[in-house]
């Protein structure tokens, strides 16, 4: 089993270093492969970091285990079976701090496994399902068909991302550089594999 406190070590240095999470997760990936601590658990010790929280023990757990389906629980349920698709609801239980009957619902409903030869997998689809994802498919490529904000907009963010401006005319002035660097290409591209992807659920009947 991974040393969790070793790598929560190493996410303090990188903040420290100046480092954000992203790049402290690769530098994890790098180092520990497999074993690497998941992107949810790098950006909440950063966060902790700058809350001016720098012990790197896990906060005692007081009461009973949360029975929360939440978002964040499913995420975590998420990685840690994707770190290890042998554990037990057991082993979950013990790192997620979930409740087991939670554990095992977010397995089933929310993350759509079951177990086979003592490993959790995807379950198969329900006719039900299939459709749903062909409808949502056929949706999404009539919506977005002539919707150039849909690549334009995730674009920006991108370019402009946890950059400072000094005023709005700076701000203009990175905005018209950023929508010059890019070409048509690009858009053709991104329109063209979005396509690709919804065409090839939609012949598959939702598969």
């Amino acid at each position: 089993m991974a040393d969790f406190r070793e790598q929560r070590a190493v996410v303090k240095f990188c903040f420290f270093l100046g480092k954000n999470g992203t790049e402290t997760l690769e530098m994890l990936k790098t180092a520990y492969k497999d074993d690497a601590m998941g992107k949810t658990q790098v950006f909440e010790w950063f966060s902790r970091f700058k809350n001016g929280e720098m012990s790197i023990d896990d906060k005692p757990r007081s009461g009973r285990p949360s029975t929360a389906r939440t978002h964040e629980n499913v995420e975590k349920i998420r990685e840690i079976i994707e770190k290890d698709r042998r554990r037990t609801i057991e082993e979950i239980v013990e790192l997620s701090g979930v409740t087991w009957s939670s554990v095992q619902r977010i397995l089933t409903e929310d993350l759509g496994m079951k177990r086979v030869a003592d490993k959790f997998v995807p379950r198969l689809l329900a006719e039900e399902q299939k459709q749903g994802r062909v409808e949502a498919c056929c949706a999404l490529k009539e919506e977005y068909q002539n919707d150039q904000n849909f690549f334009l907009f995730p674009r920006m963010k991108r370019d402009m991302k946890r950059k400072h401006f000094a005023d709005v005319a700076e701000v203009k002035k990175k905005t018209t550089e950023t929508l010059s660097s890019i070409t048509k290409d690009e858009f053709k591209q991104c329109f063209e594999k979005w396509n690709k992807r919804l065409d090839k659920c939609i012949s598959a009947s939702g598969e």
